[in-house]
Order: structure tokens, then C-alpha cells, then sequence
């Protein structure tokens, strides 16, 4: 089924960045509008499988208020996924040397930063989160001074763990951030790249 964003909301928006994603559809980076899309973020971080989120208790403008100050930083942004028109979840890069992580690990000009929700999925699509994940992490390799990517999910989130060690990213430890205790994974883009194609 195909679908296309021209009724929507963001369907005008400049993408960042754009991919045509094998048995996916085209991935669509949009910069996030916190007002415009605060609905539809609320609406996700509320939900209990979005706890590691760290918004579940949030209200709406709550929630834009958070966006509203990650758009003022040059070093943290936040992006709108859509995947074939729809929706896909927030994608959100920051540079470690410049987050409160830095405290937590060695921390390098040459690391890029994800954080990743995914927004609830109306049908199962197999490989859909290592083929998404692959269009991110082709997006932050696209800075030739980036050479690993550093994520932190939450040490309870032994999904998300299992989802990035899976992908290829190499488990570290685990650390005491202000708001959690977070388990550490890298990449590297030497091992990206060695990753078999498909």
C-alpha cells in the first residue's frame, strides 16, 4: 500500500534528509515544528511503551516546551520520521561532547548522537527497524567527521538494547546519567560498513 504525505500537516516541509528504504518506502527527515507537532508527539510519549521516553507524565505543552528548547541548541535536533508518507516516530542527534553523556564516557568531536522513538506501528513490517535504523545511521555517517555513533537507551529497555547490539552496535557499560541509568552502544563506521548489504 502506498500512501503520500500531501494531506497532512508536514506535507510541505523541506526534508533534511531523504532515502528510498528497500521494502519500506521513501524515509523523510523533517525538522521538527514543536507547535505544529506537539499533538502528535504527545499522543506517542504518553503511551506506556514509550516509558523509557521520559515524557509519559507530560501534557501536550509540556511536551512543546521541551522541543521549543532543543531547537534553540546548535547541538541537539530533532527530527519528524515519516516512511512512505507516514509518520514514523522522532529521531533526535546530538553531539556527545555537548550533552551531560559526556560526563558518563569519553566522549569525542567524532561521535554522533541518536536517540530514537518509534511511533506505534498499525501493522507488523518485517526488518522495519534495522532498515530504518540503516537510513539513520547512512544520515549521520553522511558528516564525513562523524566515525561512531553513540546511543543510550535506558538499562531497563532491554528491547532497545537487544534491537542496537542486534543492528551491529557494540554494547558498553553502563552508566548513571542525571535521569536514568543508561546502557551505552556503539558503532563505528568502519563496522557499518563492513555490515553485509540488504
Amino acid at each position: 500500500m502506498t500512501s503520500t504525505d500531501t494531506a497532512l500537516p508536514y506535507a510541505d516541509r523541506e526534508a533534511v534528509y531523504e532515502e528510498d528504504l528497500p521494502g519500506l518506502g521513501r524515509l523523510r527527515l523533517l525538522r521538527l515544528a514543536p507547535e505544529e507537532d506537539a499533538d502528535l508527539i504527545h499522543g506517542w510519549v504518553r503511551e506506556d511503551r514509550a516509558r523509557f521516553w521520559g515524557m509519559n507524565g507530560l501534557d501536550r505543552d509540556e511536551v512543546r516546551d521541551i522541543y521549543l528548547f532543543l531547537e534553540s541548541l546548535d547541538t541537539h535536533h530533532g527530527y519528524l520520521m515519516t516512511v512512505d508518507g507516514q509518520p514514523a516516530g522522532i529521531f533526535q542527534t546530538y553531539e556527545p561532547l555537548e550533552d551531560p553523556v559526556a560526563e558518563a564516557y569519553p566522549a569525542r568531536a567524532e561521535d554522533a548522537g541518536l536517540h530514537l522513538l518509534l511511533a506505534p506501528a498499525a501493522r507488523p513490517v518485517p526488518n522495519f527497524t534495522p532498515t530504518l535504523l540503516s537510513g539513520l545511521v547512512r544520515f549521520l555517517f553522511s558528516d564525513p567527521a562523524k566515525d561512531r555513533v553513540v546511543a543510550e537507551p535506558d538499562a531497563r529497555n532491554s528491547k532497545a538494547i537487544g534491537r542496537f547490539v542486534g543492528f551491529g552496535f557494540e554494547a558498553g557499560p553502563t552508566v548513571q546519567l542525571a535521569e536514568k541509568e543508561a546502557r551505552l552502544v556503539f558503532l563505528t563506521r568502519e563496522k557499518f560498513e563492513a555490515r553485509p548489504a540488504g
